[in-house]
């Protein structure tokens, strides 16, 4: 993760976050035969409006090379999380920046700023059949699957509940 840095996204970094998520799920197989999701994945200033956008960037240049949408309970992205737990939504990695630890640097921002809102757990979900890569990542972080919450927007996308619990205040 050397030379990473995460922070809030600002309105200059908006046409460059939606570029990578589009292009992050393309690469991966999740708009194929989608019904308008690449346009609510490259619509980052209504996003930004009700959750936190974070991005993670080069150390040396400031590129964004990936982003992630953090969100609470009751707010317009919210698709799983109830009281006491947090979600985060449309990870993305530039396909170029893939293998440099941004996934990780991301969901760690995530599990951070929930801790620090004294939240219980984060949730998630992520596509099953699809997005391996992704699955990957978050059983390494310690999402467990929940099987409870899985569900299905659209036909043929079923989406996977996932759930990591956070260590209670010290």
């Amino acid at each position: 993760m050397t030379g990473l840095r995460v922070r809030r996204a600002t309105p200059a970094d908006f046409s460059a976050v939606a570029r990578l998520t589009v292009a992050a799920y393309e690469a991966d197989g999740q708009l194929k035969g989608e019904h308008g999701y690449g346009v609510v994945l490259a619509d980052v200033a209504t996003r930004a409006e009700s959750g936190e956008v974070l991005v993670a960037v080069d150390g040396a240049t400031d590129g964004v090379l990936g982003s992630v949408t953090f969100v609470l309970p009751g707010t317009p992205y919210a698709e799983l999380s109830g009281p006491g737990e947090a979600e985060f939504r449309m990870l993305a990695v530039d396909p170029a920046a893939q293998g440099r630890g941004v996934g990780a640097a991301l969901v760690e921002a995530c599990l951070s700023r929930a801790a620090a809102r004294g939240c219980s757990a984060v949730v998630i979900c992520v596509r099953g059949g699809l997005a391996e890569a992704a699955h990957r990542l978050y059983e390494r972080l310690g999402f467990v699957r929940t099987p409870e919450r899985d569900w299905s927007p659209l036909p043929g996308v079923d989406l996977l509940g996932l759930r990591r619990e956070l260590p209670g205040p010290s």
